[in-house]
């Protein structure tokens, strides 16, 4: 029996671009904080909990950004795991029709015999190379799982 190696496949550029995301976020809210406890403008006066609830709220939105790292796939003989921003599924290889990444298309997908597609984030276009080989490496597993074993 031939060895197949694993697949694994994450966003790269997209993650260096959330991180970056993130650290302005929190860089932004934090000088408004700073900012809110300088000003006085009429009867208005911020104290400290209004500057803690911003650095609060601008960690929530930096949170919430880099959930979009959160993607991954590993695909082997017994099929695909998929772990996208709001859930994990493993999918076995006989229900899975094609491994396609599109002209055109920003993600990988699985195209299943039940005529559903499911989007695989963690295989990215613009990462190129990566994405390209991760596809072709979900395919020959997909092949080699259509043989069989071999005895």
């Amino acid at each position: 029996m031939s060895v197949f190696a694993p697949v694994d496949s994450r966003p790269v550029k997209l993650t260096r671009v959330c991180w970056g995301v993130a650290a302005l976020v929190m860089v932004v809210f934090v000088a408004v904080a700073v900012g809110l406890g300088t000003a006085t403008t009429g009867d208005a006066a911020f104290r400290l909990g209004d500057q803690i609830a911003m650095v609060v709220l601008g960690g929530l939105i930096a949170t919430a950004v880099l959930g979009f790292t959160r993607p991954r796939v590993h695909a082997d003989l017994e099929g695909v795991r998929i772990r996208n921003v709001l859930g994990d599924k493993l999918i076995p290889w006989q229900v899975v029709r094609a491994v396609r990444l599109d002209d055109g298309a920003p993600w990988a997908s699985l195209d299943l015999h039940d005529d559903d597609t499911i989007a695989l984030f963690a295989v990215q276009a613009n990462d190129g190379d990566r994405a390209v080989e991760a596809v072709l490496g979900m395919r020959a597993l997909l092949a080699a799982s259509r043989e069989g074993p071999r005895t």
